[in-house]
């Protein structure tokens, strides 16, 4: 690292000399989220939350033109619908919390705050499906979730997140196969085409596998320690979660026939993963598809006069087509502004200067 880096960049671990203790650094310092009182939960500040916002929009238009529908479903799950599917509890019981009191009341039957929503979903399919004339339900739900982690990260691992839960039920098998992979494929397209992230799909292990799945997959993206991190599954269930929860419905013959089964979710997991992708020593990149600010505008010698006219009109200019910054902060000098916006990763900075 350079002398003029290391100033550049003395509030940031070096890349090289600690990955997770810069990662951490970058979080806070661009001002992405920060810890709470609550252990294991962040809050996560506009800018964060604003790139979680465009991720949800591209991948919100992605799933409508797939013929997904969004709906919400209650946060609290009884214990009983959690221990209808056995093998699905047995994999989320270390990670779950549980209510047992209402108010001041001890409550008849355990809560558990939702980790995950098939048993929820499955439950009231068996109340809306009745004929083959009904399928497919394509549901998706973008929510919260608690799963009780023994170790967090900002955003990589976290008590509580954010991400977008798909249920779907379907006729056959071979239609809810097609499902489970036509998402994999929408999720691939949001990793490499909104985030600029290569990614390599495939099976899981029978080990690595969802809790209750027949068949898991995957998106895997490679970030710049080497190691990959998952940024997004897709499940095919088959009738491991319809017959237990009693989803049938009358066939085209007659018959009845259980339903078949996926559901498929990316979290707040890939705002880390663009971090780790595209990050360096001196902070954050944000790819232009995906960053809150496209672009800012840094006049320089402000009080000069027209310099702050000429800055104001090209913002409206711009702002028409980009998602624009003006600074017009006048207790930092022009170089700190430089350093400033390239730490938070602003794809693009507009020099404005006088002749």
């Amino acid at each position: 690292m350079s002398k003029s880096e290391e100033n550049f960049v003395k509030e940031i671990t070096n890349i090289e000399e600690d990955f997770s203790k810069w990662y951490t650094d970058i979080v806070l310092k661009a001002e992405l989220a920060d810890y709470t009182d609550t252990k294991g939960c962040i809050a996560i500040k506009p800018y964060g939350y604003a790139i979680w916002e465009n991720i949800q929009k591209y991948a919100d238009e992605k799933f409508k033109k797939a013929k997904v529908k969004n709906v919400y479903f209650p946060v609290l799950i009884p214990e009983g619908l959690l221990a209808k599917e056995e093998e699905h509890i047995e994999g989320f019981a270390p990670e779950v919390a549980w209510v047992t009191i209402g108010g001041e009341q001890q409550l008849d039957e355990k809560l558990c705050i939702r980790p995950t929503s098939e048993t929820m979903f499955s439950t009231l399919y068996s109340k809306w499906l009745k004929s083959w004339r009904d399928l497919p339900f394509v549901y998706n739900q973008w929510c919260n979730v608690l799963r009780w982690e023994k170790e967090t990260r900002p955003f990589l691992r976290s008590r509580e997140f954010l991400w977008q839960e798909g249920h779907t039920i379907h006729e056959t098998e071979e239609e809810a196969k097609k499902r489970t992979l036509q998402m994999l494929d929408i999720y691939a397209d949001i990793i490499e085409n909104l985030l600029a992230i290569p990614v390599l799909k495939g099976k899981k292990t029978e080990k690595e596998k969802f809790a209750g799945a027949e068949q898991t997959y995957t998106v895997e993206t490679l970030m710049h320690d080497g190691r990959a991190i998952q940024a997004g599954t897709s499940h095919y269930f088959g009738q491991n979660f319809t017959k237990p929860f009693n989803v049938k419905f009358q066939t085209r013959d007659g018959k009845e026939e259980y339903a078949y089964q996926t559901s498929w979710g990316i979290s707040t997991r890939l705002i880390g993963a663009v971090i780790m992708a595209h990050g360096d020593n001196r902070g954050l990149k944000l790819p232009p598809r995906v960053a809150p600010i496209q672009a800012v505008i840094v006049p320089v010698a402000i009080h000069k006069e027209g310099v702050k006219q000429k800055a104001e009109e090209l913002y409206e200019s711009l702002n028409k087509n980009y998602r624009m910054e003006l600074d017009l902060r006048d207790n930092y000098t022009p170089g700190y502004k430089f350093n400033d916006w390239e730490m938070r990763g602003v794809p693009v900075r507009i020099e404005l200067r006088t002749t």
